[in-house]
């Protein structure tokens, strides 16, 4: 039941002064439209260079090379050519074993322990953020080099011994674009942003043209190849890392601190004195972080304005908000619904500007109340959608409640603050000792970021129990519930502790409590006449069972395909091309599957696909190339055809081979109920070994239409088709003249 107002003015807390103190004014300025605001947000010149260039680099792609070996393509491909061709020409003494040692810089060998040694540093130094990014750009820069290759499908030059590893489409080499993503990455994780992070760029360009010149010089990439790649792997990870980490939020710093604390010097520092000025008229002396032990949601500021008609310069509060700071709320609501359960009222902000309003809002509302809270200046926009500043009163000379002595003047205060905030039909929601202060004998309430209008009375009931908790740490519970009885009855007292427990309590109430080796929610129960039934929270429900599956769904994706795209070596072993066809007419594949393995006299292509047939993976590697194919009846990987330039057909028994002037050997093998047996298709330079395995078919229907899914073109007639297209310009392999 509510206390009549006579009785809360004798024994709750006085009215304490909300009005502004007095400062100078300055005439505002509204900002015209199309005027950049304070701090403006941007990528930075050279970001935007090098999305120009990603963006450049891929049309050209596509305007070039998506029409196959034709046209522009060619005369791109002869200049390209000769260049890797002139490198092959010189004799030097050990020069190929420098080569060699210059590719070596991008081999898997180097780039895995690079990757692992990253995240492991980042895990180390908790910087989950950057981690985060860094797990998804890497991902997504393995997307993109796939649908780039795709889109070009450009064989390895021609007319050279191709003397590196290498595996799928040349455009863009998978070792130039992931060396410079990587390198990119470190830097923008590991390396503070100044000085040394600009030697970093230029000792990241030195090993990334290294390691291009080495391969260049290999015959495995052409200069056109690696400068796409280079392009690829340093633009992706460089937009992501300053849009999603930008060095002014998130600072790659080696020393202790907050994440939540933003740097307020240099450009940052002279917007917030512009947007002072210009948007709430205060003349700005100084501007210094202040309290950051204490804050975690914000930065907190100390700011110096001019006292009114040339008085003492005045001193007032600010909490400096950005998109992390949302981003962080989001999350630990995220988190605590996971964890316990939603409360009713736990819902995130939508924007910056929303935080930021809602606590302006509320400290408006709480001096409408007679609450003794930091009167309100106002709010100011320093980057639209993005960072925000509120200004308050600042409490000078007040300390937090849990350093003050807590006499009954004080502990009247404190429970008079909760009788105006139901009075109000208000929550505080964070009723802790750090939002407590003690001035000059009076209780202070700040941090009103979350107060709630018309609450639930669970919600109200938790302040009261909270606040008795706060004043007990620094006396007595007996005196506490002694001088609560003068202000609220016993019923409402006991919903108080009934209601507060487990994480009703903030976290800083909770640790002080057991700093004290106390109980006090106990001794307060035990002051109680009847023992208070727990009011329960709220724990389960659809909504919590769905996002845990959603978040273990969304965690499992992400760290499956990190695993499967990144931490292993796959691309090395078998590099997919992208393609669901190999017919004997797509050049393009094919001269890159004679390219795998320069001595085959034949080259295997799928002519016609028969019905329940599916090309399913085409995978090209120097020294072999990977045909796989599903049957709907037969299952999937049911026919994997291998090209190499030899192989061993052990006891194979010969049968009439398909390719003129070849032998056929088969050895059919069926074990544990399933269908398994090798083929081999052996011809001049060449073998072509077929491995059919299906469960789904024991007695092996399917392999007497796989006996005809596979053809062969011969390498004179690639040779042929390359030399008319190029004009006698290009040639297939090395040696050879028109």
């Amino acid at each position: 039941m509510d206390v009549p107002g006579d009785q809360l003015s004798r024994t709750g807390s006085q009215q304490v002064s909300t009005a502004p103190v007095p400062v100078q004014r300055a005439p505002r300025r509204r900002r015209p439209s199309g005027e950049a605001p304070p701090l403006p947000r941007k990528l930075q010149t050279s970001g935007v260079r090098w999305l120009a260039a990603v963006v450049a680099v891929v049309a050209l792609t596509a305007v070039v090379f998506g029409g196959g070996m034709r046209g522009l393509a060619v005369s791109v491909t002869v200049a390209d050519d000769a260049v890797v061709r002139w490198f092959a020409g010189l004799d030097v003494p050990g020069l190929v074993g420098f080569w060699r040692l210059l590719a070596a810089i991008g081999s898997w060998w180097v780039l895995n322990p690079l990757l692992y040694g990253l995240i492991l540093a980042l895990l180390v130094l908790r910087r989950w953020r950057h981690l985060i990014v860094f797990l998804i750009v890497s991902n997504l820069l393995v997307v993109i080099v796939e649908l780039v290759a795709m889109l070009g499908r450009r064989p390895r030059p021609f007319g050279v011994e191709i003397k590196a590893a290498w595996g799928g489409w040349a455009l863009p080499p998978h070792q130039v674009t992931f060396l410079a993503g990587l390198l990119v990455a470190v830097l923008y994780t590991m390396v503070p942003e100044g000085r040394w992070r600009n030697v970093g760029k230029a000792a990241a360009a030195v090993l990334v043209a290294l390691l291009a010149v080495g391969r260049i010089a290999l015959g495995a990439e052409a200069p056109t190849d690696v400068i796409v790649g280079a392009v690829l792997g340093v633009t992706v990870p460089l937009l992501a890392f300053r849009l999603f980490t930008p060095n002014e939020i998130f600072p790659v710093v080696y020393r202790r601190g907050r994440s939540a604390h933003l740097d307020v010097g240099g450009a940052r520092g002279q917007a917030i004195r512009r947007a002072l000025t210009e948007q709430l008229g205060l003349v700005v002396q100084s501007v210094k972080p202040f309290g950051l032990a204490g804050s975690a949601g914000s930065t907190p500021l100390r700011i110096t304005v001019a006292g009114e008609d040339g008085g003492p310069p005045r001193i007032l509060f600010a909490k400096l908000y950005a998109r992390n700071h949302l981003r962080a709320d989001r999350w630990y609501k995220l988190g605590r619904e996971l964890l316990y359960g939603r409360l009713e009222d736990e819902k995130p902000f939508n924007t910056v500007q929303r935080l930021v309003q809602q606590e302006d809002y509320a400290l408006r509302l709480c001096r409408d109340a007679g609450l003794p809270s930091a009167a309100p200046y106002g709010f100011v926009e320093l980057t639209p959608d993005w960072e925000y500043m509120l200004v308050t009163e600042f409490f000078d000379g007040a300390v937090e409640l849990g350093e003050a002595e807590c006499d009954e003047r004080i502990i009247d205060d404190g429970l008079g603050i909760i009788r105006k905030l139901w009075h109000a039909g208000l929550a505080h929601r964070d009723i802790k000792p750090a939002n407590l202060l003690v001035r000059d004998g009076r209780v202070l309430l700040i941090d009103v970021a979350f107060v709630e209008t018309r609450p639930s009375p669970w919600r109200q009931a938790v302040d009261l129990a909270n606040m008795m908790l706060c004043l007990a740490l620094r006396s007595t519970p007996g005196m506490v519930y002694e001088r609560a009885l003068r202000q609220f009855t016993v019923e409402e007292i006991t919903e108080a502790f009934a209601a507060a427990r487990g994480l009703a309590l903030p976290s800083q109430l909770r640790r002080m409590i057991r700093a004290q080796g106390r109980d006090l929610h106990a001794e307060f129960v035990k002051l109680l006449p009847v023992r208070p039934q727990p009011i329960r929270i709220q724990r389960w429900s659809l909504r919590r069972v769905g996002l845990m599956a959603l978040v273990a769904a969304l965690v499992a994706l992400v760290v499956g395909i990190s695993v499967s795209s990144l931490l292993n070596n796959d691309a090395a072993n078998k590099t997919s091309l992208g393609i669901a066809r190999l017919d004997c007419d797509r050049f393009e594949t094919l001269w890159l599957v004679a390219q795998s393995v320069p001595s085959a006299s034949q080259l295997p292509c799928v002519p016609e696909e028969l019905p329940g047939w599916m090309v399913s993976g085409v995978a090209v590697n120097d020294g072999r190339s990977v045909i796989t194919l599903d049957q709907d009846r037969a299952g999937t990987a049911a026919v994997v055809m291998e090209l190499t330039a030899t192989c061993d057909t052990g006891d194979a028994v010969e049968s009439p081979s398909q390719v003129a002037r070849g032998q056929r050997f088969e050895s059919p093998d069926q074990v544990g109920g399933g269908f398994d047996a090798t083929w081999y298709e052996r011809f001049e330079g060449g073998c072509v070994t077929y491995r059919l395995h299906s469960q789904r078919d024991p007695i092996g229907r399917f392999a007497t239409e796989a006996r005809v899914l596979l053809s062969f073109t011969s390498r004179q007639h690639l040779r042929d088709e390359l030399e008319r297209r190029s004009g006698g310009r290009l040639h297939l392999d090395p040696g050879t003249t028109s």
